[in-house]
Parts: C-alpha cells; sequence; structure tokens
C-alpha cells in the first residue's frame, strides 16, 4: 500500500484536539483516528526528523540538537524504500534533505530534485520557516503526481513559526493549526479515494514561551492521525 506520511512540525496534541476541524471530522465520519503519542527527549526538530524516519531517539543517533549538521547514520524509511526497489518522495524543510541527501543544503543544487542516485530522488526542500504550508502541499502533490512514489514525506513550518514568533498559546499558533487543517481538506480526500494509507503527527509541541525543547506535556504531547 502506497503511504503518505505527513509531519505538521510544532503541533502540540491539545491544539490538535480543537483546532483540527476537518481532520477531527474525518475521524468522527468512520475515516480514521486521533491518538496522543508522547515524542522522545530532546523535543527539539532535527533530532526528532531523524526519530521519526528512522525509530531511533536523539541519543542512540547522535542527532542531539538542530545544529549537528551531517548526514544520517541510520537507516531510515527511505533507505528501506530505496532496498525494496520502490520509490519515495519528500516535500520538507531543507534539514530534510542534509539529513538523506546532501549536506550542506545548496539552495540552486538541493531545492528541487529529481535524482534516482539520492536516498530521496524526487524532492522539494524549502528553507524558510515562514514558506507557506499550502505552497509545501502543493508541491507534495506536484511529486505525487509526477513520480508516483510508494512513500511521500510531507513536513510543513508554519505552526512551529508561529510557536516561536507568538508562543503556543496564542491565536496566531492555534490559526496556524487551522489553516493547514483546511489546506488538508484539499488534498486527503483524493489520497483516500486513491488507496493512500496516510499517518498525520508532529514532531513536538510548542509552550507559551515560544520554545520548546523540554519534558513540558505541550512540548512532548503530540497527535498522530490515522
Amino acid at each position: 500500500m502506497k503511504t503518505i506520511l505527513i509531519v505538521l512540525d510544532g503541533l502540540n496534541y491539545s491544539v490538535a484536539e480543537h483546532a483540527m476541524g476537518y481532520l477531527l471530522g474525518s475521524c468522527k465520519a468512520g475515516l480514521g483516528h486521533l491518538r496522543r503519542i508522547n515524542c522522545e527527549l530532546p523535543s527539539l526538530s532535527r533530532p526528532l526528523y531523524e526519530c521519526i524516519l528512522t525509530g531511533k531517539t536523539p541519543v542512540e543517533s547522535g542527532i542531539i540538537h538542530n545544529h549537528v549538521n551531517r548526514l544520517s547514520t541510520q537507516k531510515s524509511i527511505f533507505h528501506h524504500v530505496k532496498a525494496h526497489n520502490k520509490i519515495s518522495a519528500a516535500a520538507a524543510y531543507h534539514w530534510i534533505s542534509e539529513l538523506y541527501n546532501r549536506t550542506p543544503f545548496n539552495i540552486y543544487q538541493d531545492r528541487h530534485v529529481h535524482d534516482p542516485n539520492l536516498m530521496i530522488p524526487y524532492g522539494s526542500f524549502y528553507f524558510e520557516d515562514h514558506y507557506p504550508d499550502s505552497h509545501t502541499l502543493a508541491d507534495a502533490e506536484h511529486l505525487r503526481r509526477h513520480h508516483n512514489p510508494d512513500f511521500l514525506f510531507i513536513h510543513t513550518m508554519n505552526v512551529d513559526d508561529a510557536c516561536h514568533k507568538f508562543g503556543g498559546d496564542t491565536s496566531q499558533y492555534r490559526n496556524a493549526a487551522r489553516r493547514v487543517d483546511e489546506h488538508l481538506a484539499y488534498y486527503l480526500p483524493k489520497w483516500l479515494e486513491e488507496g493512500y494509507q496516510v499517518f498525520i503527527t508532529a514532531d513536538h509541541g510548542a509552550n507559551a514561551d515560544r520554545s520548546h525543547g523540554g519534558n513540558l506535556p505541550e512540548e512532548i504531547d503530540v497527535p498522530l492521525f490515522i
């Protein structure tokens, strides 16, 4: 079964539980369900991208903070897809490219990739935290339609961007979650109709101090929509 994994960067469970109206309505209609899960520590982005995609905790992987800028040494989902002669693609923040394709990120070489020799052969990688989630999802749909990947990874950043600008207990943060939920409503029905298995989660949550990294419930409790 073809699979889509979506990471909504910085979305904590408490906001997902009340702000994601389309996803919650889909679950209520029996199309899926929502679970509360805990992220690993530290609750930081690059360590948790690696954790989600390899199953290794930050301490195990050595990606223990956001400034460890090197290729992953672990076997990721992308490695397993390639080993089975399947196709993967990603529309994601450039740190994903740095973990699994090439590092450091070169915007002229790595922004858009179409290279079967790379671990992620087809990709659209952005490098601004405020790059619109609507654009990231459109980039992902372009990759899906043109390359028909067996595994598609989608990673949006606007919720996390709102966390760092305004804090996790603000209207801006909650509205960023509502906006990406609305954007997903344009795509998810088509993906489900075409038989995709879709997982939607987050790397970490957000606290009221405009940050994350520790063990507060609002930092480690994240949603998993299936």
